[in-house]
């Protein structure tokens, strides 16, 4: 069913007669009666009482029933249309991303800040998630769009936003603080502090050892970087942070030495499921981020 043709019925009806109708929607008075006539054979019913010409129309029973269903179309229609066009300008919206546990606070905060600032009319939903969550919510189309530390495959697709290098956090009195760099080896005998399974930072770090002959012995796991920086100012162990993440809870009682010789790296990404389509809100966010991202 055409719904401009639904559209000429309504403005016949309200104008009283296809001539007035006619003007209103710009086409011939014939090719409006020839339009009518194609309805009523799809519907195969009459939908107008056609009387003598200049009288006005009359709805049948069947017309007022297309009559009256033709007018929530057409309004469901403009309704559809509206919100699309909020979408479009950002006026209306809603965004659910999902957050790394750890780097978010430090990366992406600031532009969340921001786009809160620029698009106060889309609605916001934070989800922090491990990496293994987050794919599987991605999937399942609970969030739109997510960041963490991912290899991009056939199944996602992003951004890289951050790319940092690795050092060993010490305790300040240990043999091996005043280093100016450190292999992974030279810490091979040494308890670890690491983070849960559920970290992608925690295969990584385990990945490289292993690659550079080790496996870390003596680990205590946690899930906070600045509780782990805390626990070797106590002379709990080392640990494996990235640069920037070692800068900002940085405390007195530690050393950070640059981790050289592996190519262990902290690479933040934002990412998306491939081929899906994108909101207007989401496709923002990736635009914010590209704009602000220093990779």
């Amino acid at each position: 069913m055409d719904l401009r043709v639904i559209r000429y019925l309504i403005e016949i009806v309200d104008s009283g007669g296809f001539a007035k109708a006619s003007a209103k929607v710009h086409i011939t008075q014939p090719a409006l009666s020839k339009a009518i006539q194609q309805l009523e054979h799809e519907l195969d019913v009459t939908l107008l009482e056609r009387g003598k010409r200049g009288t006005r129309v009359k709805l049948t029973p069947a017309g007022e029933l297309v009559y009256r269903h033709g007018q929530t179309l057409l309004a469901n229609k403009q309704a559809l249309l509206d919100e699309l066009a909020a979408q479009r300008g950002l006026t209306s919206g809603q965004l659910k991303l999902g957050l790394a546990p750890l780097g978010s606070a430090e990366l992406f905060a600031p532009v969340i800040a921001q786009y809160r600032d620029t698009y106060p009319k889309i609605e916001m939903e934070l989800l922090v998630r491990g990496s293994v969550e987050q794919k599987e919510a991605l999937l399942r189309g609970e969030i739109e769009l997510a960041t963490g530390i991912i290899a991009l495959d056939k199944e996602f697709e992003g951004i890289l936003v951050r790319d940092e290098p690795m050092v060993v956090i010490l305790p300040k009195h240990h043999v091996l603080a005043g280093e100016k760099s450190l292999r992974l080896e030279q810490i091979a005998e040494e308890p670890q502090i690491m983070f849960e399974a559920g970290f992608s930072l925690y295969s990584m770090v385990l990945d490289s050892c292993e690659q550079a002959g080790f496996t870390p012995k003596n680990i205590t796991r946690i899930s906070q970087a600045e509780f782990g920086i805390a626990l070797v100012a106590a002379g709990a162990g080392n640990m494996l942070l990235p640069k920037m993440i070692a800068e900002r809870h940085r405390v007195a009682g530690v050393a950070s030495v640059p981790l050289v010789g592996s190519d262990l790296r902290w690479k933040m990404s934002l990412f998306w499921r491939k081929e899906q389509a994108l909101s207007f809100a989401a496709q923002a966010m990736i635009e914010m981020i590209k704009q602000t991202s220093p990779v």
